[in-house]
């Protein structure tokens, strides 16, 4: 298996190799590539070193997939180009999810919307990977109506960027910044640009993203995201209306048979998802659920999760996983 890794040195990119190498992914050649200054550089993968060629190297060599996250233009310009050797390209910008001819695939929610006949597979945004895993048992269950999600989103979703901005403020150091106001000791309510309806681009990204994964396309979902200081994982407050009623014990029993979701709901303990605890874990985790009141046949719960593993680096994997299940990632050179 050719494996090419587009963006190979950014926070993404590395924790891609990170599980590539724990999930002893059966790579016999790796092909790691980033922007034009970093070629020639030396990355080490399982204790070889690689040097960063150029994507165009990369796409010469015909990988049998390429797992990007380089950033939507680099996307647009160069998914295609793979695709076009027979590459399977899965790709972790927001260049091509809501692209109707493209899977947006959450392997425990969507695995059979990937068709042997798609070359570009995108990977969702962070924080609808989570919640998706997380609400599809209960859909199963029950028949979703309505979600209203807030978010509280680690600075590692901007990058090394966001982190270095964090870290120089709690140090009293002037540096670059990313972010509109000192995010230490702060929350933000502003992840991505402004939209015209007052929505920014992060929550209009879980709205219509939830929507296509779950195959729901008149869900009536609404979302608040916000960044806070927190290193490496982001949280959500998840409010669930459904058509039928349930009982919070069966709940629980569906959550914790849930493929990839791990139940920590113990109040009396203590013992609820947090970001601290779910750091570089591949599950997503959910507590703190009640019953609703004030709505029917509705639950609150909290949903944690690493944004940098399940909600993009992992996710991307599994996905690489399914195609190999599939038997379509040796297939597609065979003829």
């Amino acid at each position: 298996m050719r494996i090419a890794v587009v963006g190979a040195t950014g926070l993404v990119g590395t924790k891609m190799l990170q599980v590539l190498a724990e999930r002893n992914f059966p790579i016999t050649e790796l092909l790691p590539t980033a922007s034009e200054r970093s070629v020639g550089k030396i990355i080490h993968f399982q204790g070889k070193e690689y040097p960063i060629i150029s994507l165009q190297q990369a796409v010469d060599a015909k990988p049998h997939i390429a797992i990007f996250s380089a950033g939507g233009s680099m996307s647009t310009e160069w998914a295609p180009k793979f695709a076009a050797n027979n590459t399977f390209v899965i790709d972790n910008s927001s260049a091509w999810r809501m692209d109707p001819s493209v899977p947006l695939v959450v392997p425990e929610v969507n695995p059979d919307a990937i068709q042997p006949h798609h070359r570009i597979i995108a990977n969702p945004n962070c924080s609808t990977i989570q919640m998706v895993v997380a609400l599809k048992p209960l859909h199963n269950a029950y028949q979703l109506l309505r979600v209203v999600v807030s978010t509280y989103q680690s600075v590692t979703g901007t990058g090394q960027k966001g982190v270095t901005q964090l870290l120089n403020e709690r140090a009293n150091i002037n540096g670059d910044t990313v972010y509109p106001h000192p995010i230490d000791l702060n929350a933000l309510p502003h992840i991505d640009v402004f939209m015209d309806n007052g929505y920014t681009k992060e929550e209009w990204k879980m709205m219509v993203e939830t929507r296509k994964i779950m195959d729901l396309p008149q869900l009536n979902i609404t979302a608040t995201t916000v960044r806070i200081p927190a290193m490496g994982g982001h949280s959500e407050s998840v409010n669930a209306s459904f058509a039928h009623p349930f009982d919070l014990e069966e709940v629980k029993v569906q959550l914790s048979q849930a493929p990839g979701v791990t139940l920590q709901d113990n109040p009396a303990e203590n013992l609820y998802p947090m970001p601290i605890t779910c750091h570089d874990k591949d599950d997503v985790f959910v507590g703190r659920i009640r019953r609703d009141d004030s709505a029917p046949n509705t639950l609150n719960m909290w949903v944690v999760s690493d944004n940098l593993r399940k909600g993009a680096a992992t996710n991307a994997i599994q996905i690489a996983e399914l195609l190999l299940q599939k038997n379509w990632a040796r297939e597609q050179f065979a003829h």
